[in-house]
């Protein structure tokens, strides 16, 4: 374990360089460990180590997973969400305690909580709806990165036009957000939802107009016809 983890950090190291540092950190506005490589070549490391740990137990797998994980280097967290993605065919309901782990102690940003939520723990919860119950606790989280997980771990599956019920629920827990990653995350929920349900995601947006900060209205309603952005972005008077 610990050579296959030695071999992709030094892969990662060598593909990085400052500039890809100094790059990787304009999108984000928190300090962030990074290698400095290309989302291509973190993809392309990560797919290649993967043959030296397909043959093993999905519990050897997410072990190498969590050991990437808390480096806290973006590009290993990449890798190991990639991996655990590749896992999916054999979750078990028991494996939400480990990602709900996964997102409290190693989410320190946007990017790991969406490469994380949208793949690894959305596709789990298509395949066991009821844990989106779980989903509305982490709304309530005092943690901001769980509180966007609660939101983007539905993206794909609002994306399909899946649990609109759930999701408008957790976009009602998450209205009054001040966080503006909350915020964006929600918005987006809300965004792809309308791919499926426009009218209803219109009229839920629409009800709510006066109270919805403007940074997740303008996502919700991103994907929408003109006419319905200038309603749903109009003041009362």
């Amino acid at each position: 374990m610990t050579r296959i983890v030695n071999n992709i950090r030094t892969t990662l190291k060598a593909a990085g360089g400052r500039q890809g540092r100094e790059t990787a950190q304009r999108f984000f506005k928190e300090p962030i460990k990074a290698y400095g490589c290309r989302t291509a070549d973190v993809r392309r490391i990560g797919k290649e180590a993967f043959k030296e740990v397909k043959g093993l137990s999905k519990k050897e797998v997410f072990a190498v997973c969590e050991e990437l994980m808390a480096s806290g280097y973006i590009e290993e967290f990449g890798v190991a969400a990639d991996w655990s993605y590749a896992m999916r065919k054999s979750f078990q309901p028991s494996d939400f305690r480990i990602f709900e782990r996964w997102v409290r102690e190693y989410v320190d940003n946007w990017a790991k909580c969406d490469t994380l939520c949208n793949h690894t723990i959305g596709d789990f919860v298509e395949r066991y709806p009821q844990f989106i119950s779980k989903l509305k606790v982490w709304a309530k989280s005092k943690n901001r990165w769980v509180r966007r997980a609660a939101a983007v771990t539905l993206i794909i599956p609002a994306r399909k036009g899946m649990f609109l019920s759930d999701l408008f629920e957790i976009a009602d827990l998450l209205l009054m957000d001040a966080d503006d990653m909350v915020q964006k995350g929600y918005g987006w929920m809300l965004k792809e939802a309308s791919r499926k349900h426009q009218k209803e995601v219109l009229d839920f947006v629409m009800a709510r107009k006066d109270r919805m900060p403007r940074t997740a209205l303008r996502y919700a309603i991103e994907k929408m016809p003109e006419g319905m952005r200038k309603r749903a972005m109009a003041k009362r008077g």
